[in-house]
């Protein structure tokens, strides 16, 4: 009861600064870039490289990498199905945050379930959100496996693993399509950087 009366009195308050002004200092519109794909699809090695793009060419941005955000924000979640959904849960109204702030977030995580994504989409806004669907084979993937996932998965060592014993929903509609097989990572960014060029995202300076 107490929790109930409690939400009915938070109440969202808008800043002084609207997206206008904040695009005007920035040179860019906030948005949400949402890497997914299975584990070794190269997610996070595209994320990096186009945030160090991104700014080298004078944009601000910031990569929320699913292995930093285990470390802190959040620690305290496992890996069940509901932890799962609330890690994603979690990361989507934070990047919502930064993109409201201006910047350009990249988000690097499997994100497997089509409704997760969903919502992460809906806290962004209207025309905030990129879904980018890094896609790569299983067998790409656990050919490349930098972390040895994928043998652990084998042998039954790591439970409900995504492309393993856990199912990955592919997007149906997702913004930009990356395949990572066929495609250099400067190739995956230059794809990246043309949609957010040609959306309006990025804002040509003079």
């Amino acid at each position: 009861m107490d929790v109930e009366l409690n939400r009915k009195n938070i109440v969202k308050h808008q800043g002084l600064i609207d997206a206008e002004r904040r695009m005007e200092l920035l040179g860019q519109r906030g948005c949400v870039v949402w890497l997914t794909g299975l584990s070794g699809s190269g997610k996070s090695t595209i994320g990096f490289a186009l945030e160090e793009r991104l700014v080298r060419d004078g944009h601000a941005a910031y990569v929320l990498d699913g292995d930093n955000i285990r470390h802190g924000l959040n620690g305290d979640l496992g890996f069940s199905p509901e932890d799962r959904e609330e890690n994603i849960r979690r990361i989507g109204e934070v990047a919502a945050l930064f993109a409201d702030a201006g910047l350009i977030t990249i988000s690097a995580f499997i994100s497997p379930y089509r409704r997760d994504r969903d919502r992460a989409r809906a806290a962004a806004g209207e025309g905030r959100f990129v879904e980018v669907f890094v896609d790569a084979p299983v067998e790409i993937c656990e050919r490349r496996d930098p972390k040895g996932l994928y043998v652990k998965a084998r042998a039954g060592e790591i439970k409900d693993f995504t492309g393993v014993s856990a199912p990955y929903e592919p997007p149906l509609s997702p913004e930009v399509v990356l395949e990572t097989q066929n495609k250099t990572v400067d190739e995956c960014v230059d794809d990246i950087l043309g949609y957010l060029t040609g959306s309006g995202i990025l804002v040509r300076r003079a």
